[in-house]
Parts: C-alpha cells; structure tokens; sequence
C-alpha cells in the first residue's frame, strides 16, 4: 500500500465533507477578497494602500495577543469536550479584557514607531479596533464553529465577513471620497456587522458558568499559545512593517501588494492545516511517518506554486484586469514564484507542532524564525536599492527561512518529543 493510500485510509468520509466545506470557503473568500482588495487598492493611493495595509497587518500581529492565547484552551473544548464551551467562553471573555490595557500600550508603541509620520492617529486607531476587538472575536465565532465540527457554518461566516468587507470597500470606490480615514471608519463598520451577525446567529447555544479553577490548569497552555501566534504573525506580517519602516511608503504599497496577491493563493493551504490539527489532536502518529512528512510538504509546494503560476498567467494575458494601482505591482509578480511555497510550509510546521500540543517548542521556533527573517530583510532592503533585485531575493529569504523551520520542526522538536515519550 503507498503512502498516499495510507493517509487517505486515514481520512473518513465525515473529515472529507469537512474539508470540502472548508475549501469551498475559501474558493469563496478569495474571489470576495480579490474584489474587496482590487477595489480598496485602486482606491487608495498607492502610499495610502501600504500605509493602510501595514497597519491592518499590525493590528493582526496584536489581536493574537489579545485574550492572551486563551482561545486555544475554547477551541480544544469546543473539539472534544463540548458541554464545557460556556466555562471557556467566559474565560476567554475576562482574559481579553485584561488583556486590553497591554495590546493597547503595544499599539501606540507601534505607531510613534512606524507610523506617525505618515498616517494619522485617528485612522490607526480605528484599524486597530477593527483587527483586535471586532474582527479577531468574530474569528472567535468562526474557530469555536470549527471545533465544532460545523465546518459549512465556519465557511459561510468566512465568506460572509469577506464580503461585508468587499460591501463597504465597493461603496467607498463609488462614494468617491478617497481618504484613508473614511476607509479606516468604514473598514471597522464591516467588521463590526460581521461580528455582531456571527455571535447573534451562529455562537453554539451554551450554558455559561464562571469556574476559574478550570482555567489556572489551562494558563500555561494559553500563555504558550499566545506567544506562538503573536511570534508567528509577527514573522509573516513584519514584513511589511519593516518595509514601510526601511523603504518608505510607496516600496510598501507596491510589496503589500504583491505579498496580499501570495496571500490569497494561500487560503486553501489553510483549510488543509485546519483539518490536519483536528486529525492530529486525535491521533498524534498521523505524520510520524517520514514519507507522509515528505507526500504533506509535497503537496502543499504543488499547491502552492499552482495558485502563483495562474495568478501570474492571468495576468500577463490582462495586465490591467485588475486595476492601475495593482498592475504597477504585479509584473513584479513572476519574480517571487518560490515564496507562496516556502511561505505556507513554514506556517504548516506552526501547526503542526500546535495540532501535537508543543505549544512552548512552537514558541521558541517561531521567534527564531522570526528574528532570522528581521535580520535577513534589513539586510536586503539596505543593501538592494531596486525593487526587482529585493522582490527577486526574496526567494532566497524565505528559503532560509523555511530550511530554519523544517530543521527545528523536524529534527529537533519532533525528535525530542517522540524520544521522551520513549524513554517514558
């Protein structure tokens, strides 16, 4: 029997259906988003769109710490001990009020850092509300849906909250008044609506019950969690922070541009690492298998270069299909072919190690990660000075990056694991 056969034993009918609900929302979610996105883009300014883009890829970094990492305890509930969601719903609820005051001093640190010269206060805060308070809770909704197993659901609220998004963004074109703060204030009114239809029609209905002895057992966990994701996005979104913060605002429209075009070919890999973490939580053997390791990797790098290459085809044959503001950014598009792979296989170990519980180790890789990619772009924005020669570099920096990850993933985490285990 093969390898492929072997895995797809392992996949019933029921874990199908799921991820085929999860695909279909995000086939959905990207052609919402690739409206959403062409028409915000083209909006803006292109020094606007990096500033404004830069900003909502900060404000994902901060919502990760928002709450503390305390929805990795909800989402496990909700996976296999579902008549405790009310418990961990309200723990999550008093560890992000907490939480609060820090993301908030973060936040404001971030701006008279990055982007007080550029950008008015007003404008970042609203972005901030919209990514940590209003967005990142209507994920809640999303992520305790699929712990569920209501996976359809989760799409649909997936799809929905893109195209509220896509809703406001289509009146701002039309609407005509094309400034960065009318767009800050209607980007947190659709996330807003987002989040209120998501917790009124779609949070599972629960008893709700304060029991703060079942979450001092889980903190450690949280704690964990949260440093993980925050370490996380902030090494796929710093980036562009370091962009706009090195290049300026115009080299950080023109690369936010290019990284949101990588990133939609990237939503399907995130529906499969969706499935995977469920599958792995139940049996933690499912990838212990080195050529289920190497067939995994494969077929995330297929994937992944398949999405890119049509991107590209597309729109060599219509340069301008998607509007002015893109197509200054997407002949650059060809040069960063490799990215999408080494990219989405570096948040595929992330969880990987989640999905086997090694929260800490998953810590620690990610920073790791995280300062090498710090160190790796300063050095290429600072010594590359045309965008073709740091766009076609950057190839080499996320192929570091990924070696980094899949060694410290595979060849030290892992095998610690497996070997205490052994010994236990």
């Amino acid at each position: 029997m093969t390898t492929a056969q072997t895995i797809l034993n392992e996949i019933d009918r029921e874990k199908v259906y799921g991820y085929l609900s999860l695909l279909s929302g995000s086939a959905g979610r990207i052609v919402i988003s690739m409206a959403y996105f062409v028409a915000v883009a083209n909006a803006l300014s292109l020094e606007d769109f990096g500033l404004f883009a830069t900003a909502s890829a900060t404000g994902v970094v901060l919502s990760r710490l928002a709450g503390f990492g305390f929805v990795s305890p909800l989402y496990r509930t909700a996976t296999v001990r579902r008549r405790l969601i009310g418990i961990f719903t309200l723990g999550y609820l008093a560890a992000f009020v907490v939480s609060l005051p820090v993301v908030m001093a973060a936040a404001l640190g971030f701006y008279w850092l990055v982007f007080s010269s550029g950008m008015g206060l007003s404008a970042f805060l609203l972005v901030m509300a919209a990514e940590i308070v209003l967005w990142r809770s209507a994920e809640i909704v999303i992520i305790v849906n699929n712990g569920l197993g209501r996976f359809a659901t989760g799409a649909f609220m997936t799809i929905a909250g893109t195209a509220f998004r896509a809703i406001v963004a289509l009146a701002f074109v039309f609407y005509g008044n094309n400034q960065l703060e009318t767009w800050a204030l209607l980007y947190m009114l659709a996330n807003a609506a987002s989040f209120l239809m998501f917790a009124i029609f779609y949070y599972p209905k629960t008893r709700f019950r304060w029991k703060p002895k079942a979450y001092i057992g889980r903190m450690r966990d949280a704690f964990s969690v949260s440093a993980a994701e925050v370490l996380f996005y902030l090494q796929m979104e710093l980036d562009k922070i370091l962009v706009l913060a090195v290049g300026g605002e115009t080299t950080a429209g023109l690369y936010s541009i290019i990284m949101r075009l990588v990133d939609l070919t990237a939503m399907p890999i995130r529906a499969f690492n969706t499935m995977l973490v469920q599958i792995i939580m139940k049996n933690r053997g499912t990838i212990a298998d080195v050529k289920k390791r190497i067939l995994t990797e494969a077929m995330i790098a297929v994937i992944s270069i398949s999405g890119i290459i049509a991107l590209v085809i597309l729109l060599n044959i219509q340069p301008g299909i998607l509007g002015n503001s893109i197509s200054q950014a997407s002949g650059f598009l060809y040069l960063v072919l490799l990215v999408p792979i080494f990219r989405n296989l570096v948040e595929y170990h992330a969880e990987l190690l989640y999905g086997r519980e090694q929260t800490f180790a998953r810590a620690v890789i990610l920073g790791l990660v995280g300062l090498f990619k710090a160190g790796l772009l300063i050095m290429l924005l600072t010594t590359m000075q045309g965008f073709f020669e740091r766009a076609l570099w950057l190839n080499g920096v996320f192929a570091l990056l990924y070696i980094l990850s899949a060694y410290a993933t595979y060849g030290i985490a892992l095998k610690l694991r497996d070997g205490s285990k052994e010994q236990a």
